[in-house]
């Protein structure tokens, strides 16, 4: 399955994604204000895509799992397939 290694994961992008929306604002511009938190989900999607596709460490009912709860992007990883 890897759900193991699909948590641990998950943390990382959860805690870097809990610093940029505490991060101060105050001297970005509008368009960087999102850039961060874009860049980490499509950090973490590509993440999860590598480990199905590329390394095979997760199977593909763990990657289904994933999208039928919303924790991945679908769409997203369905592009780069």
């Amino acid at each position: 399955a890897g759900w193991d290694l699909v948590e641990v994961v998950l943390e990382e992008f959860e805690s870097r994604m809990r610093e940029a929306m505490n991060e101060p604002m105050e001297d970005k511009v509008k368009s960087e204000l999102n850039w961060t938190i874009h860049r980490l989900h499509y950090e973490k999607n590509r993440r999860i895509f590598d480990m199905r596709y590329r390394e095979g460490t997760i199977s593909p009912q763990m990657l289904e799992y994933l999208r039928d709860t919303k924790i991945v992007d679908g769409p997203l990883i369905a592009k780069w397939r």
